[in-house]
């Protein structure tokens, strides 16, 4: 009995030993992973601050061209301009750089007139990445206000006979509507959420339903553009202005709009929108 007690004890220990091996073991293999991280993070933080003294005090980074080590700027009308700042806050939140703290808030300076433009429904790039994401790390009643303005704005570019934002200035199409616009509804749901205001969130449920309606195909790709008639809302045509071909799916589009679609609005208005055809897809 005694030799059999001593065996159990001694196989409980080898458990024991193997356990605590293969802990170490798990936790060894996740310290690379840890490391790759930080160096990217790190080298992120030193790119940035060194685009920084590159970059024109009332412009924002477009494009780099390496093999000219040149860089493209834009204006803070371009749809791009709140990825920036928006990234500076990013980074200042995993390091605590101040430095990056500053540089986000000098180019939030320069955008902040933004909130007044009616001319794209972009505005959601624009204001949430850059000003949603500084009041995140800092809540603050001045940016809440500019980003409320910027919803306004946004707001404008929706016309009730064709329940959707208008993305583009007419241009060959009479009421173009592109799949990217998905992304701009979030900023919709904070502005409805933070003010109270229900206006703004029956703009946005009523727009993604619409795009379900008629942005995806049969096999589920999307459409990149869609040209609506502005007093029926009926679709005129069915277009690509970036894609291979009219009937291509366009990647960025698809994965903006799939993204979005299915998780944003799905998660937290599920049955409200999916009734709408959504659940057959």
């Amino acid at each position: 009995m005694k030799s059999r007690n001593l065996h159990i004890f001694i196989f409980c220990c080898f458990l024991l030993v193997l356990s605590q091996c293969q802990q170490k073991e798990q936790e060894v293999q996740a310290d690379p992973m840890a490391e790759m991280i930080e160096k990217n993070l790190a080298l992120a933080t030193e790119q940035y601050k060194y685009m920084a003294t590159r970059l024109p005090a009332d412009r924002m980074p477009k494009t780099y061209y390496s093999e000219k080590d040149s860089m493209e700027t834009s204006n803070t009308g371009w749809w791009t301009s709140g990825f920036y700042p928006g990234t500076l806050f990013y980074l200042y939140e995993q390091t605590a750089d101040q430095e990056l703290l500053d540089l986000a808030s000098q180019k939030l300076a320069i955008l902040e007139k933004e909130q007044f433009n009616t001319g794209t429904h972009d505005l959601g790039f624009m204001l949430f990445c850059s000003f949603g994401n500084a009041n995140r790390l800092n809540e603050n009643e001045a940016y809440k206000k500019i980003m409320l303005q910027g919803a306004e704005s946004l707001s404008t570019r929706f016309k009730p006979e064709v329940g959707l934002i208008q993305s583009w200035g007419s241009g060959k199409w009479k009421y173009p509507v592109i799949i990217d616009n998905m992304m701009n509804l979030e900023f919709l749901f904070w502005a409805a959420k933070e003010s109270g205001n229900e206006k703004f969130k029956e703009i946005a449920i009523t727009h993604a339903n619409n795009t379900l309606k008629n942005h995806f195909r049969e096999d589920n790709s999307s459409v990149h553009v869609i040209d609506y008639d502005p007093e029926t809302g009926e679709v005129i045509a069915r277009n690509t202005a970036q894609g291979f071909a009219d009937e291509s799916a366009w990647a960025k589009g698809s994965g903006l709009g799939f993204i979005w679609l299915y998780g944003h609005v799905s998660r937290n208005y599920g049955p409200k929108i999916l009734g709408s055809g959504g659940e057959n897809r």
